[in-house]
């Protein structure tokens, strides 16, 4: 048993190490976006490994907000020292997103939880955190959200 384990394991490892990535989408749930009909679906790419990476995001119009993320439990900025401003209410955006209570029974505590700040060659700033179950499976069920500054609230999913 311990030996069909071990390939994945170290595949998983090396892919971890150099600097492989994850694509996703994110999804409006709120907001102007969200009342499109369809409502927009934006690609993301986040790359990294353990407690930091970086995070990029292309919106409407080719807009291209990119940056890095960081572990949620470590003492973070007010902003990210490029004018972009202090994070929205991001326990409101996972209870939206995911359900009433959702941030109080999963993220709040989570060891897997980072958090970024994102901004755009257009103007526009993306706040986004995700979260990861400390679960055997739990690389395949990351979620996130994300908070921009024109009255969006975004799923994040990979």
């Amino acid at each position: 048993m311990k030996t069909r384990l071990a390939f994945p394991l170290l595949t998983l490892w090396i892919c971890i190490l150099s600097g492989c990535y994850l694509n996703g989408h994110l999804y409006p749930v709120q907001g102007p976006l969200a009342a499109q009909t369809p409502p927009p679906v934006f690609n993301a790419r986040m790359s990294g490994a353990f407690n930091s990476g970086n995070l990029t995001v292309t919106l409407t119009d080719g807009e291209v907000c990119k940056g890095a993320w960081g572990s949620a439990n470590q003492s973070q900025p007010a902003g990210d020292g490029n004018g972009a401003s202090a994070a929205p209410n991001m326990s409101s955006a996972w209870d939206t997103v995911y359900g009433q209570g959702f941030y109080t029974a999963h993220i709040l505590g989570a060891k897997l939880h980072v958090q970024g700040v994102l901004t755009g060659n257009k103007g526009a700033i993306l706040h986004v955190e995700l979260y990861r179950p400390d679960t055997p499976n739990g690389l395949n069920e990351i979620k996130g959200v994300g908070v921009d500054n024109n009255g969006n609230i975004y799923k994040l999913a990979f």
